[in-house]
């Protein structure tokens, strides 16, 4: 029950809609993992934690945030906990596993990302700038899971 490129039509609408569709599921994973990232390197670096303790619960949070994102409304539309828990975890695992590998691995590069405060632009910046190249690494995973029935695909097909 996915979308496969060959029911998406002929070659160029093909590639369009599963485009459109792969952006689609790739801001989605975004938001989640966006969430998750601000809000653990937040508290992290409000509390003073070290870079691992900062970075894992940041991962943590974005998984969290990311299978949320996915499982509400699914449980809205009546979906039993377990079904949902099984759709976020096979929709949404690879490429937020991607997406965080990319995200944190440039954060803890950026010469002074971790250790600047929640008042500079530095903070801020590498952030935002880690979550917009984990976007682009992201969005080639979501588009070959689409394109082979899985990812959101998945959901989709409950929608």
């Amino acid at each position: 029950m996915g979308i496969h490129e060959h029911e998406l039509g002929h070659a160029g609408h093909q590639h369009g809609s599963l485009n459109r569709l792969a952006a689609s599921a790739t801001a989605h994973c975004l938001t989640g993992c966006a969430i998750g990232e601000i809000l653990g390197l937040a508290i992290g670096t409000a509390l003073g934690w070290g870079n691992l303790a900062t970075v894992v619960l940041a991962v943590v949070l974005a998984f969290l945030f990311g299978y949320g994102l996915t499982s509400l409304p699914l449980l809205r539309a009546g979906l039993p906990f377990r079904t949902v828990a099984g759709l976020a975890f096979a929709s949404d695992t690879f490429s937020i596993t991607v997406m965080e590998i990319v995200d944190n691995a440039i954060i803890l590069v950026i010469p002074g990302a971790m250790a600047a405060g929640l008042g500079d632009a530095l903070f801020w910046g590498s952030l935002a700038f880690a979550l917009a190249v984990a976007f682009v690494a992201a969005f080639p995973v979501n588009r070959w899971l689409i394109a082979r029935g899985r990812g959101h695909a998945v959901v989709h097909a409950y929608h």
